[in-house]
């Protein structure tokens, strides 16, 4: 039997009195690679935030490595292993890409970020930084300001920081959103390959879906307000209810 790293049992959530989320559960297997797939509103960035800690459930469990975190401040998820690359790129724009990379490497390690000495002043961090930075492509990048940097290449910068955490499962929203076709396919094979050389679990929300049924284990359809169906790409493309309710003549 597979070894679980997050269960989500029951879980509900309503803003404002409307209702996004309605007794939602599933399990994400140790070690898988894996996407969840919806029509625009039906909640895909509202689950990820509840996963990690933006928002409180009204009711139901969030189960990390065995331990309920729901409604915990997402700083301390990330110290249980949970990582996440944003929608939009969470980076400081006026820093470079090594010191982006440095900072999440130095925060991980629990330690304050001295604003007063430079982080090349911290080898260590700015070793592992550089090992990050060849992971994705960026290491010739290293010294450029990251707010100038392609929108792709923020998008890799993102994806590093969150590396940078060391995390055992990692949460990727929309990882080439705004990219162009040259671009998505180079980030898709990013993210393949640091599945298979890193050995962690990974889901993302994807609107492509030649990028959700090329490289997903498992799919997981949110609609209507809760888990319409999961299962392999081929399972998904062929089931009736999700083809009727979202992917309609895409697949």
């Amino acid at each position: 039997m597979a070894e679980e790293i997050l269960r989500i049992e029951s879980l509900s959530k309503s803003f404002e009195g409307t209702q996004v989320f309605n007794n939602i559960s599933f399990v994400i297997e140790k070690g898988e690679l894996s996407s969840i797939i919806g029509p625009n509103g039906a909640g895909k960035t509202t689950l990820f935030n509840l996963i990690t800690g933006y928002h409180i459930p009204d009711q139901g469990r969030v189960i990390f490595k065995g331990q309920d975190i729901a409604g915990i401040q997402p700083h301390r998820i990330v110290r249980l292993g949970m990582a996440r690359a944003f929608q939009r790129t969470n980076i400081f724009p006026k820093m470079t890409v090594l010191e982006n990379v440095v900072a999440a490497v130095i925060s991980r390690q629990r330690r304050n970020l001295d604003l007063v000495s430079p982080f090349r002043n911290n080898k260590a961090a700015q070793e592992r930084a550089y090992e990050i930075l060849e992971s994705v492509g960026l290491v010739d990048m290293a010294n450029r300001l990251s707010g100038i940097l392609a929108h792709g290449n923020q998008k890799r910068l993102d994806i590093a920081v969150a590396l940078a955490l060391d995390p055992e499962l990692l949460l990727l929203d929309e990882p080439t959103a705004g990219m162009s076709p040259e671009e998505r396919k180079h980030t898709v094979q990013l993210v393949k390959r640091l599945w298979e050389t890193l050995h962690i679990t990974m889901v993302f929300i994807e609107h492509d879906m030649d990028i959700v049924f090329g490289i997903s284990q498992k799919v997981r359809v949110l609609c209507y307000r809760t888990i319409l169906a999961e299962g392999t790409p081929a399972e998904i493309s062929a089931n009736e209810q999700v083809i009727e309710a979202y992917l309609g003549e895409e697949v």
